[in-house]
C-alpha cells in the first residue's frame, strides 16, 4: 500500500512553526543523493549554499562561486527533494541592483527549481528585497557574519558585540521585514541580541552560530558530518560516534527540535 507524500514545506509552513514554537531545521546540501538523505531524515529547509565555493569546489572564501555554480547545484537538489523547502544563494555580485537580483532570482527559480533565494546585507538591500517581492520572489535575508563580504570584515569574526552595530542589526531586520523578506540567517551573532531580533520579528530567523534563541537552526553539512578541514566553533560533528549519515542527519534534526543544539559551547557571548 503506497504512503502518500508529506505535503511539501512552504513559507506559510515556517511560520506556523515559528508563531508554535516548533524550532525549525535547515541544513546545507549541494547534489541529489544528499538532497534526499536530508529530506528523508526531517529537515524541513534545504538550503544550497554558496557555502559549495569552499566544501566542494576548493576555493578559501565563496567569493569564486558563480550563477552557474548555483544553478547546476541547486537543480540536483531539487531533482530529489520532495518535501523540503529548498533555498538557493544568489552568489557574490549576483545582486549589484535591484534589476540583476531580480534577473538573477529568476534564474534560480526557472532553471533550478529554487523555492526562494537567499542573499547577504542589511539596510543596502532593502530596495533588493522589496523589488524581489514585489515580483513574487520569496526571499531569506543574512545578517551578522557575511561570508561574501569576508575580505571586507577582515576574516571571519563575530558581528555585533558593539552597542551600535547591534543597533543597526535590529533595525536592517526590521527594515528586511517590512521589505519582505520571509526569512532571516543570523550567523556568529552574540546570543543575546540573536534573541532580541528574533522575538522583533514576525519572520522565522534560523541561527548559525546564534544561540538556541532563533526560530530554528542551519549549519553546512560538511561540517555537520565532522569532514570539513576547519570546522567554526559554532559546529558540532554529529557522526562522530560512528553513526550512518542518515543516522548523524536525523540525530541534527532531533538535536535541534528538542533545544540541545546548539549548546554554550558553540555560541558567542
Amino acid at each position: 500500500m503506497s504512503t502518500k507524500p508529506e505535503p511539501r514545506v512552504t513559507v506559510t509552513t515556517l511560520r506556523k512553526m515559528k508563531c508554535e514554537g516548533e524550532k525549525i531545521v535547515m541544513l546545507t546540501a549541494y547534489d541529489a543523493s544528499f538532497a534526499k538523505v536530508l529530506d528523508t531524515q526531517g529537515v524541513e529547509v534545504i538550503l544550497v549554499g554558496d557555502s559549495l565555493g569552499m566544501v566542494i569546489q576548493g576555493h578559501e572564501t565563496t567569493v569564486p562561486v558563480t550563477m552557474d555554480d548555483m544553478v547546476y547545484h541547486t537543480r540536483a537538489v531539487t531533482k530529489t527533494s520532495q518535501r523540503a523547502l529548498v533555498i538557493g544563494d544568489l552568489p557574490f555580485m549576483s545582486y549589484t541592483s535591484p534589476e540583476l537580483a531580480l534577473r538573477n532570482s529568476a534564474r534560480l527559480m526557472q532553471e533550478s527549481g529554487a523555492h526562494m533565494v537567499k542573499l547577504e546585507g542589511g539596510a543596502p538591500q532593502v530596495a533588493t528585497v522589496r523589488q524581489l517581492a514585489h515580483h513574487g520572489v520569496p526571499v531569506c535575508a543574512h545578517l551578522g557574519l557575511q561570508p561574501q563580504s569576508v575580505h571586507k570584515l577582515g576574516g571571519y569574526r563575530v558581528q555585533g558585540r558593539d552597542e551600535a552595530v547591534a543597533k543597526q542589526m535590529l533595525d536592517d531586520a526590521i527594515a528586511l521585514q517590512e521589505a519582505g523578506a520571509d526569512m532571516l540567517v543570523l550567523e556568529c551573532v552574540p546570543v543575546a541580541l540573536a534573541a532580541q531580533i528574533t522575538q522583533a520579528l514576525e519572520i522565522p530567523t534560523i541561527g548559525i552560530g546564534a544561540g538556541r534563541d532563533c526560530d530554528g537552526q542551519v549549519l553546512v553539512l560538511h561540517d555537520m558530518l565532522g569532514i570539513s578541514p576547519r570546522a567554526p566553533k559554532f559546529s558540532q560533528d554529529f557522526i562522530g560516534a560512528g553513526a550512518t549519515i542518515p543516522q548523524a542527519v536525523a540525530a541534527y534534526v532531533q538535536a535541534v527540535k528538542a533545544g540541545t543544539f546548539p549548546a554554550d559551547q558553540h555560541c558567542f557571548f
